[in-house]
């Protein structure tokens, strides 16, 4: 029997700091350790019975040109495949960062990233559900990613710890998803923020990872979650109360200040 599930939105101070942290995957560094982590990642339901076999947590921090995010990711399996820019990313296991700045569940940002640095970028004027057409390849200058394995990637014979994420999202080009207030955000202010672990079950086959695919409706033939089957586990820091990640309403928030 599921447990009882919680949907309340999850809220994170998120502080400007004093020394940019370099974007290489690592999160150990000058400006990273000024950042707070989030609280472990939930099932995407919120059903605490549902309780992620890996953790994740992310930390967030912000100056006057970009908005920092770093995620770490247990996993005793690192595998990616895609490495395709702006490829479906998700067929892969992946990190995603959802942000709507305005908070009116309209015109938002979605990043995903593997674990071999490849990303892919888009928006969507509406969500899914309500009739959204996602517009794909919304790449933003000057933003910066990377990752860092700690363990082998790609390779089953042994057992690792997992992967890091590091990325500098430029203000210059989120301000066009924000139509009600500045960018960057004054102290105080609050954008919607979701971040996503796609987590895929898989087997080995001739010493390789092999995805086991969803059934229904092909991910090639639609991005629309509403019509997918779920084999793969969607671990999240604010609970969705739906297997749908395309529910801003339904974000943590993300608050910028100046200090603790």
């Amino acid at each position: 029997m599921a447990g009882e599930v919680t949907n309340v939105a999850r809220r994170y101070f998120c502080r400007r700091i004093e020394n940019p942290p370099r974007i290489d995957g690592s999160l150990s560094g000058v400006g990273w350790t000024e950042m707070d982590w989030t609280e472990d990642f939930v099932d995407i339901t919120g059903d605490p019975e549902l309780r992620p076999r890996f953790r994740t947590r992310a930390k967030m921090g912000w100056d006057d040109e970009f908005f920092y995010v770093g995620a770490e990711l247990q996993e005793p399996h690192v595998w990616g495949t895609i490495t395709e820019k702006n490829a479906v990313m998700f067929e892969d296991n992946d990190f995603e960062v959802f942000m709507d700045p305005d908070g009116d569940g309209l015109d938002y940002y979605e990043f995903e990233i593997n674990a071999l640095g490849s990303i892919w970028e888009l928006s969507l004027p509406k969500p899914y559900g309500e009739g959204g057409v996602p517009i794909l390849g919304c790449n933003l200058p000057d933003l910066r990613s990377a990752v860092e394995v700690r363990g082998s990637l790609n390779d089953p014979s042994d057992r690792d710890e997992g992967w890091s994420v590091s990325v500098a999202f430029p203000w210059s080009g989120l301000s066009k998803y924000n139509k009600r207030s500045s960018t960057p955000p004054l102290p105080g202010d609050t954008w919607k923020v979701n971040f996503s672990r796609v987590q895929w079950k898989h087997d080995v086959v001739d010493g390789r990872y092999v995805r086991i695919p969803p059934h229904g409706t092909p991910i090639a033939e639609s991005l629309n979650p509403e019509e997918q089957e779920h084999p793969e586990d969607n671990w999240v820091w604010s609970p969705q109360g739906a297997v749908n990640m395309h529910l801003p309403d339904r974000w943590g928030e993300v608050v910028f200040v100046e200090g603790r």
